[in-house]
């Protein structure tokens, strides 16, 4: 193993997901394309996971969060049932959260605890549960399109 990949495999110990490996790879200095062949996946995966990440930083930046808020966490708060069962989300848990009125929140009660998740944060728990189940370095998307393309070979040959 050259010098490059047993430090980059030193970098990325531990990390669950290949986007934290990419984020880690791409801020120690690693181009786009070395880190999408050290971790078996392609390019546009790497290219589209590093600039999500920087346009979301330039929104952070375009829209400061007030001084007394932590950019990605509040609380704890104490919060009062309203008539009808009603809760008021605190505005500095709005804020970190990024949400606005109209917002659809999931909601499940889980050993005592109300738990709210956010559209993007069910997604990715979701995605998590079924990464536990696909073997490394596999694409269902890949998977799904040349099945697909298999059907519509077989549907031309026998009609």
């Amino acid at each position: 193993m050259n010098t490059n990949q047993h430090r980059m495999e030193k970098l990325t110990k531990g990390l669950a997901s290949k986007s934290e490996k990419m984020r880690t790879l791409a801020s120690a200095g690693y181009a786009r394309a070395d880190i999408a062949r050290f971790l078996g996946t392609r390019y546009q995966f790497v290219r589209n996971v590093l600039a999500h990440d920087e346009e979301r930083k330039a929104r952070r930046a375009q829209s400061p969060v007030p001084a007394a808020v932590p950019s990605d966490r509040a609380g704890p708060a104490k919060v009062k049932l309203g008539p009808d069962g009603r809760v008021v989300i605190p505005a500095a848990f709005r804020e970190v959260l990024g949400l606005k009125e109209g917002d659809v929140l999931i909601a499940s009660a889980e050993q005592g605890e109300l738990r709210l998740l956010t559209i993007p944060a069910a997604v990715r728990r979701a995605q998590a549960i079924v990464r536990q189940f696909v073997p490394e370095g596999v694409s269902l998307v890949d998977e799904l399109i040349e099945d697909r393309r298999r059907e519509a070979e077989r549907e031309e040959q026998y009609g």
